[in-house]
């Protein structure tokens, strides 16, 4: 019983002095907070100051200013992208579009603290070079999908009617060239570059995305889809090898440094086309060697367009040159095709796409230039289709497929965004004509379903 009492009396100490361990501080902390609650409160909302000041530098810095650009970008042109194919159309125009909302003409005019915050005039220079880069890349996989060997028993087909495709648009607009030229052209660009330059731009076919438009239709491995990639395939080339002449001429000074530009242009062309494609296509690639050989593809489209640069005829046209060069060979044209453009289209195009946005500048656009969108889209329209139709008709084609080919043709998307780029960097374009044959790309680009489209019905 006494050893009961004792042992009570023991747990009923130990009970009261863990109570005080636990009281006494309770006790100290409310009269602490009795007395030095104000200033408590002072320094909880002073952090809290702090930890926002500190969250907004660490935004504007450059690396979390890019990252922020870069996540709002992706989503909103893989937003736009999913949207048009909804409506039918190739996702690639609708990152277009959303690339061109995010510039000064939408996004600027609407909301233009927002745009300014998120693209400060200091953050475009490491943006650009980016998209440059990605250009360069998607270049890279442009000239890869050329397969040229794929073109046999259509060369001649595909020579005339990519030819013509190009020649009437070239011709119909070095002709509007002389009406816009008094009203467009920039200050200290002659008329010879200024003409061809508009010539080229009417009359470029956008291979890639004429491949995602037959094949989102189903038409890849039709007769007419054969044939229109076959004739996209040689007009593309074509188009780019008449740019980089147009280029190296008009950036020369004197007709001498312009003679020699084209020279090494030719002769660049003739080596990365005579040489280096043939030894390509000579490789036997052994599996699990393709990673090697990635690199030496970038090296060299990398190189190519350190040359091409250097010539002053732009890095594009390099990095398409190592693209055909290694289009021959099918192990390297598929790791290309699997390893880059998923990179480039995914990630750097949207760049470009905002870039194209942001050189467009708020009041580029007048409401007498709906007038002049009007005439180029229907200039541009019309040349593609009756240069394609005329001349497939007159190889033997179909009045209904030649005018099919004639609407595929019309596409012209993102090459066409490249060189009009190219043309704003050169000086070739102003502002407002820049503006102008931008929304004509994307205009011929979008029509092109719908014009096939009605091409069924009318012959329905």
């Amino acid at each position: 019983m006494e050893a009961d009492s004792t042992g009570g009396m023991r747990r009923s100490g130990l009970a009261w002095r863990y109570l005080g361990w636990v009281a006494l501080p309770l006790l100290v902390g409310l009269g602490l907070a009795r007395y030095a609650g104000p200033t408590v409160a002072v320094q909880v909302e002073r952090a809290q100051s702090s930890l926002g000041a500190d969250w907004a530098a660490h935004l504007h810095a450059p690396l979390g200013l890019f990252l922020m650009q870069l996540l709002v970008l992706l989503l909103v042109a893989k937003g736009a992208g999913w949207l048009f194919r909804r409506f039918g159309q190739p996702g690639v125009i609708g990152e277009m579009a959303a690339g061109l909302m995010m510039g000064p003409l939408v996004l600027g005019a609407l909301l233009p603290q927002v745009h300014g915050a998120l693209f400060p005039a200091a953050s475009l220079g490491s943006l650009g070079l980016l998209s440059q880069l990605g250009v360069l890349m998607f270049l890279l996989v442009a000239g890869a999908e050329l397969d040229l060997g794929g073109l046999r028993g259509r060369r001649r087909f595909a020579f005339v009617v990519s030819h013509a495709g190009i020649a009437v648009p070239f011709v119909l607009g070095v002709a509007l060239a002389i009406w816009l030229y008094g009203a467009h052209a920039p200050r200290g660009i002659g008329f010879t570059g200024f003409a061809l330059f508009v010539g080229i731009s009417l009359s470029i076919t956008a291979f890639p995305v004429l491949l995602r438009i037959l094949a989102d239709r189903g038409m890849t491995s039709t007769p007419l889809g054969q044939t229109a990639i076959a004739c996209a395939a040689l007009g593309d080339a074509t188009a780019w090898c008449l740019l980089a002449l147009i280029v190296a001429a008009a950036q020369a000074q004197g007709w001498v440094p312009a003679a020699l530009n084209l020279v090494c242009v030719v002769v660049f062309v003739g080596v990365m086309l005579g040489l280096v494609r043939p030894w390509f296509s000579r490789q036997v690639i052994a599996a699990g060697q393709e990673g090697r050989w990635l690199l030496v593809m970038l090296l060299m489209a990398l190189g190519c367009a350190l040359i091409t640069e250097m010539l002053g005829i732009h890095a594009l046209f390099g990095a398409f040159a190592a693209g055909v060069a290694v289009s021959g060979n099918a192990t390297l044209r598929h790791t290309v095709a699997t390893r880059v453009e998923p990179f480039a289209v995914t990630l750097l195009l949207p760049l470009f796409f905002a870039m194209t946005g942001l050189r467009m500048r708020a009041d580029a656009l007048q409401a007498s230039d709906l007038l002049l969108c009007v005439v180029v889209i229907a200039v541009a329209t019309v040349g593609k289709l009756f240069g394609t139709w005329s001349a497939a008709r007159s190889a033997g084609m179909g009045n209904h497929e030649a005018w099919k080919l004639g609407a595929l043709m019309n596409t012209r998307g993102l090459m066409e965004l490249i060189v009009l780029n190219l043309g704003y960097e050169l000086g070739f374009l102003g502002d407002r004509l820049f503006a102008v044959l931008v929304i004509m790309a994307l205009v011929t680009t979008a029509m092109t379903g719908p014009l096939l489209s009605l091409i069924e019905r009318c012959r329905r």
